[in-house]
């Protein structure tokens, strides 16, 4: 066997394997210790959507002030996310207070990470190349105006 075949062969399976990877991304969402119910479940829409994209997400949790005083409430907080995403999400790394901000780390269940193919082609809104734009419309070229120099400004 040809020693460059060889070598060519081993490169485009290297390829092929790496094209299949999945590199998962650890996206961010902050909290607070006082956060209302519509925030708390906005954002936790926003953490099952990263789960279900199949990238793992840091909750993060900001004190400001003498809220530190009362970690309790702001782990609280962030055990409700980790019970509301139970069946979605696993829990990597537990609530655990660095500085001012306490931290937890979830990352998608086995099975319920969907792989969302790249787009094929972006759609655009440009009309086919056969038919002609209407006039007027701002696709179509239009010539330059010819003006007077004394309407020039």
């Amino acid at each position: 066997m040809d020693y460059g075949k060889y070598k060519y062969d081993m490169k485009k399976k290297a390829a092929g394997a790496k094209k299949n990877q999945h590199a998962s991304e650890v996206k961010e969402i902050k909290f607070r210790p006082k956060i209302e119910d519509h925030d708390f479940d906005t954002k936790t829409g926003h953490v099952s959507r990263f789960l279900a994209e199949g990238n793992k997400v840091k909750l993060t949790m900001m004190f400001r002030g003498r809220e530190i005083t009362h970690a309790d409430i702001a782990k609280a907080v962030l055990d409700k996310v980790a019970a509301k995403l139970a069946d979605t999400a696993v829990i990597e790394q537990y609530p655990k207070l660095e500085g001012r901000n306490m931290t937890m780390l979830l990352a998608p269940k086995a099975g319920h990470a969907s792989q969302t193919p790249a787009p094929a082609q972006a759609q655009s809104h440009a009309p086919p190349a056969s038919s002609p734009a209407p006039p007027g419309s701002p696709i179509s070229p239009k010539p330059p105006v010819a003006r007077p120099p004394s309407e020039v400004r």
